[in-house]
């Protein structure tokens, strides 16, 4: 699409950009910065395609960049997957002015946000969400994690990326089912601060469930997205943690909205999402080798140079 990509700035101690729009590749060196030299592409083996676009751009800006491969969905959110990524971080003599780049959904963005929050105690993020949850949600905001056997999310930090981008071509591929999964979240913020947003979803829904995202549809989609931005940015910006509003305006917006609101949404439920195109990874442990081939999702980096 010709329009031109919209800039929502999230505010706080540490401002950054969330560019909303298509084809956003070319943005990625100015969210990076100018100090940055080296950069690790944390993404799911699904996204491969996608992460040689961007390392391959990359280097021809001058820059080093690194792939490091993991599980996908929520197998990726583990201790050993994160000690990977640490590991090809310090092989590869990873710097304080150095970059991370997470690329995929919610999970490889918590991933990806946890790894840069940790490595020397804070490096830059950049995220560039694929999935529509993502992008309205998980990528913004600065929340990271991983998962342990007690429970999701329990270890983790609050890391402002330095910038995040939406490209929304990702969305036109993107399962139904996810991007459905995704429409629920922007409900949920149509409850809590924008009405308009739920007339967009409920003039005509099979714009935005139908098996193809194109024309009309992918214009609501845009207008959907860039105002669940702002308002995941506005509340973000007033409060980093979400202790206070987020906490429990959705509760209080809900109950002084006419039940209508609640009409086709199944009571507001969306379908469960699947885990992704391929089943999700038993992660095997350690990497032997730092790569395998027993599973194509299986966690390795990339130039070999850096893998034992």
């Amino acid at each position: 699409m010709a329009d031109a990509p919209r800039s929502i700035t999230v505010g706080g101690e540490q401002p950054y950009d969330v560019v909303v729009g298509h084809h956003l590749l070319g943005e990625l060196a100015r969210l990076l910065g100018e100090r940055v030299r080296k950069v690790l592409v944390v993404h799911p083996g699904v996204l491969t395609t996608s992460a040689e676009a961007v390392r391959d751009d990359l280097v021809a800006q001058g820059y080093q960049v690194f792939l490091a491969e993991v599980p996908e969905a929520e197998d990726c959110k583990t201790a050993e997957v994160a000690a990977f990524c640490w590991h090809v971080l310090g092989q590869a003599d990873f710097t304080r002015s150095d970059a991370v780049v997470g690329l995929g959904g919610g999970a490889t963005t918590d991933l990806a946000g946890f790894v840069a929050a940790t490595w020397l105690r804070g490096i830059r993020v950049v995220q560039l969400p694929t999935t529509l949850l993502a992008m309205v949600d998980a990528a913004i905001g600065g929340k990271t994690g991983i998962n342990t056997d007690e429970g999701k999310n329990l270890v983790g930090a609050f890391h402002p990326p330095a910038g995040v981008l939406c490209d929304l071509t990702s969305l036109e591929t993107l399962p139904v089912n996810d991007r459905i999964s995704g429409l629920g979240e922007v409900a949920k913020h149509g409850f809590i601060a924008d009405e308009r947003t739920l007339e967009l979803i409920e003039a005509d829904p099979s714009l935005l469930t139908g098996p193809e995202l194109t024309g009309k549809g992918a214009e609501v989609m845009r207008e959907l997205v860039e105002r669940s931005v702002a308002i995941k940015a506005g509340v973000v910006s007033q409060d980093l943690r979400e202790a206070g509003r987020a906490s429990s305006s959705t509760t209080a917006t809900r109950s002084g909205m006419p039940s209508s609101r609640w009409s086709g949404t199944d009571g507001g439920t969306a379908p469960p999402s699947p885990s992704g195109w391929c089943s999700p990874p038993s992660w095997p442990g350690w990497p032997v080798g730092w790569e395998t081939t027993s599973w194509p999702g299986t966690a390795r980096c990339s130039p070999p140079s850096v893998c034992p």
